[in-house]
């Protein structure tokens, strides 16, 4: 376990690489979900075999979850970016790096892209689309159902879920009850700062998008395919959400493929040459 010091903030950090000493071939930086998720969901699903891979792999726990600190205020989407900038900046990691964001994380991924695209070698979203207005009003019920069940609930549904599911994950919830209830990203979230649908275009690396095939997000595959000029998508069929988790070896298979393909086409580092986007 390593923490680094932003400057704004602590943040726990997991690192993997090739284990037989070899040059990674890339970077990819995997930023995890709201709430109940941490870096465990990569650790324990697909990074392991990214590493095998080649790949330096770059993992966190976003600011108010896991072991990173958890400050009253400052969980506007533009934080958390802030947070990516800073962490790339201290691991001096310089070189344009494979952005992989599962629900959340997926949308913090694509706002990095958008705001960094010659730091931005790939981009791969699982279960999630970029932050645009119907994003955040989505993001505000769902965040505000939350803060209501905490407020009425959560004695019963952390009960429930100890005996019904297991004592880790009571432990996420109830670190996500606490989140909810002791800082203000209820309300930071959905009052984030949001993507026209030129800034979403704007988005020219390689792109990937996975879904599950019951998943309601499915249905902005076609937008997306539409408007960004170099999109693919995979849908999952017989999962919705938990993909990331149900789902690892295909969400490794397709996430590894475009990032050996975009290393490959730029000398096995990953880097896109100035000028080429």
């Amino acid at each position: 376990m390593a923490m680094v010091d932003t400057g704004d903030i602590r943040l726990h950090v997991q690192r993997m690489g090739p284990r037989d000493g070899r040059p990674a071939t890339a970077t990819v930086v995997l930023l995890h979900g709201l709430l109940t998720d941490s870096l465990a969901s990569y650790y324990f699903t697909v990074a392991s075999s990214f590493a095998a891979s080649g790949i330096d792999v770059v993992m966190y726990d976003q600011r108010g979850h896991g072991r990173s600190a958890r400050p009253k205020t400052g969980y506007t989407l533009d934080h958390y970016l802030d947070d990516l900038d800073a962490l790339l900046d201290r691991l001096e990691v310089t070189g344009p790096v494979h952005l992989v964001g599962n629900s959340f994380g997926g949308t913090v991924a694509f706002g990095a892209a958008v705001r960094h695209p010659e730091r931005t070698a790939s981009l791969t979203v699982i279960e999630s689309g970029p932050p645009t207005e119907a994003w955040a009003v989505t993001m505000g019920g769902v965040l505000q159902r939350a803060a209501t069940d905490v407020a009425q609930n959560e004695a019963a549904a952390l009960a429930w879920i100890t005996e019904n599911l297991s004592r880790n994950t009571a432990r996420l919830a109830k670190g996500a009850a606490r989140l909810v209830r002791s800082t203000t990203i209820v309300d930071d979230i959905p009052g984030s700062r949001v993507l026209s649908e030129d800034q979403v275009r704007s988005v020219s690396c390689p792109a990937l998008f996975l879904y599950g095939g019951d998943s309601a997000l499915v249905a902005q595959a076609p937008w997306l395919e539409a408007l960004l000029p170099d999109c693919r998508t995979v849908v999952i069929p017989g999962h919705e959400h938990s993909v990331l988790v149900e789902a690892p070896r295909t969400v490794g298979r397709h996430t590894l493929s475009l990032i050996h393909e975009v290393s490959g086409r730029h000398g096995g580092t990953g880097a896109v040459p100035s000028g080429v986007r």
